[in-house]
């Protein structure tokens, strides 16, 4: 806005006229002292100040406003019709004037004078904007990196005080902090403790995952410097994700061999026990079908029911024992995957046919949704049928009051993903994490139905050596979805 002062009503008019002729937004003053009141409480880009004026001139209302700090800087032209020697116009410019325009004013003269001025107060008055912001944004991120840092150095005390050796890396998947502990087992903060020769990489395992943006665990042996000891470790590695990318990464090594220990003899204790069952029970079975055999009993009487329900009682047990030894040859390391050329089209109609089959007195309706995965490539197929019909036989045990099953399939250039849907008690949210572990059940569901919470983990560890995912969504109620991925190559 502009302000013209002038004592002369004829003046302030044709002036206003003028300048509002161009668009220029006006404001006016009739006195030197209403000048400096609006002055100070608006905003101008530029003062038009007649020289010759009552009480207090124009030379004295320059004066003054070069005094204060909100006006100082505010362009001043100068109009007078007297006085236009060099000794007065000095003046003029001694007490803040930019320029000089007589009386009678040229008007081309003057707007000429006036764009120019205005437009130069308007880029000053930007420039100066824009260097507050800048100066508010440097000191702003000076106080950020002030507090980045002091949360930093605390979260690095932290990870000192760990029990366990914990490290973080940057965006690329290099080590850029370690605690005091990792030296236990590496003697470069840059290289990745030293494994067994019969464990994964840790270097090939975390670029799987990096690549993913996905957390994930390994259990590996790593050496100790000192005892030159292989000891049992479970590597845990999360990404901190700054909306769709990774910021850096955490990872931490938990000292496990103790634990490995129990479980190492926990479980020979099963294989011992499952092997040693496996004989009689065999022997009972031959045992019962020779029975069967021998007494010909009609199908409707009370002894054949009694026989057939033996049978399945046996063929449970069988099952368990089955898993049982799984368990036991996946802790030792000893679960074997023989990866053949093969079609998972034909794998997945062969679970389908056999859960059918074995559940004929069942009223079953399954759907498969989605293309037909037909490509061949290298996987299990004895196993990953295994992991199908494991998925089938829980949709089918926990939806008792719905035997509608979905088998979704999708594939693309990189992996094949199977999902099968049921419609059941579902799965509170704070547990689906936990029903991949090893004799985990779901609290709700363990009165109620059967099991001792294997089977599950068994599919994990066949998928997680296909280099598979495993996972599962639920609502409580509705139903669950189970998947697994195996890639193509």
């Amino acid at each position: 806005m502009i302000l013209i002062v002038d004592d002369n009503e004829n003046n302030l008019f044709s002036l206003k006229r003028l300048l509002q002729s161009q668009d220029f937004p006006v404001d006016t003053a009739s006195s030197g002292e209403e000048a400096l009141t609006k002055a100070l409480k608006k905003t101008y880009s530029l003062i038009i100040l007649d020289v010759q004026m009552p009480d207090m001139d124009g030379f004295e209302v320059a004066e003054t406003l070069s005094g204060y700090s909100k006006t100082k800087e505010i362009p001043i032209i100068f109009l007078s019709a007297v006085n236009t020697d060099k000794r007065f116009i000095a003046k003029g410019y001694a007490s803040g004037g930019i320029d000089y325009v007589t009386k009678p004013v040229d008007p081309e003269i003057l707007m000429l004078k006036v764009k120019t001025f205005n437009n130069l107060q308007e880029q000053s008055i930007a420039l100066k904007k824009n260097q507050q912001s800048l100066e508010l944004e440097i000191k702003g991120r000076r106080e950020m990196q002030v507090s980045m840092k002091s949360r930093i150095d605390h979260f690095h005390l932290m990870l000192e005080a760990l029990p366990q050796i914990a490290f973080t890396l940057n965006q690329n998947g290099d080590v850029d902090f370690v605690n005091g502990k990792w030296y236990q087992y590496s003697d470069k903060e840059t290289e990745f403790p030293e494994t067994h020769v019969d464990d994964l990489n840790i270097h090939e395992e975390f670029e799987r995952f990096r690549k993913k943006k996905k957390a994930f665990e390994l259990e590996a042996r790593i050496k100790n410097l000192h005892s030159g000891d292989f000891r049992y470790h479970l590597l845990k590695m999360s990404p901190v994700l700054e909306g769709e990318s990774v910021k850096n990464w955490v990872g931490t090594f938990t000292d496990i061999e103790d634990q490995k220990k129990v479980e190492k003899e926990k479980d020979e204790f099963l294989s011992i026990a499952s092997h040693e069952l496996k004989t009689p029970l065999t022997s009972i079975k031959a045992y019962i079908q020779l029975l069967v055999r021998k007494l010909r009993l009609a199908p409707e009487c009370a002894e054949a029911g009694y026989l057939s329900r033996t049978q399945d009682q046996i063929d449970k047990l069988n099952n368990l024992i089955t898993d049982l030894l799984d368990v036991s040859k996946i802790d030792n390391g000893k679960l074997k995957i023989n990866r053949k050329s093969g079609n998972l089209e034909s794998v997945i109609q062969n679970a389908i046919d056999t859960i059918i089959q074995t559940h004929d007195h069942l009223d079953l309706k399954i759907d498969w949704h989605g293309k037909r995965p037909g490509q061949t490539f290298l996987f299990d197929e004895v196993r990953i049928e295994q992991v199908i019909i494991n998925f089938l036989t829980n949709a089918i045990k926990y939806s008792p009051k719905n035997n509608q099953i979905i088998i979704s399939t999708f594939a693309d250039d990189d992996e094949v993903k199977v999902s099968v849907t049921d419609f059941g008690i579902g799965i509170p949210d704070f547990k689906q994490d936990a029903v991949f572990r090893k004799f985990y059940r779901v609290e709700e569901s363990s009165v109620q139905f059967q099991g001792m919470g294997i089977g599950l983990y068994i599919c994990a560890e066949i998928i997680k050596q296909h280099h598979g995912n495993i996972g599962l969504s639920s609502i409580v109620g509705e139903g669950s979805t189970f998947y697994f991925t195996l890639p193509l190559n």
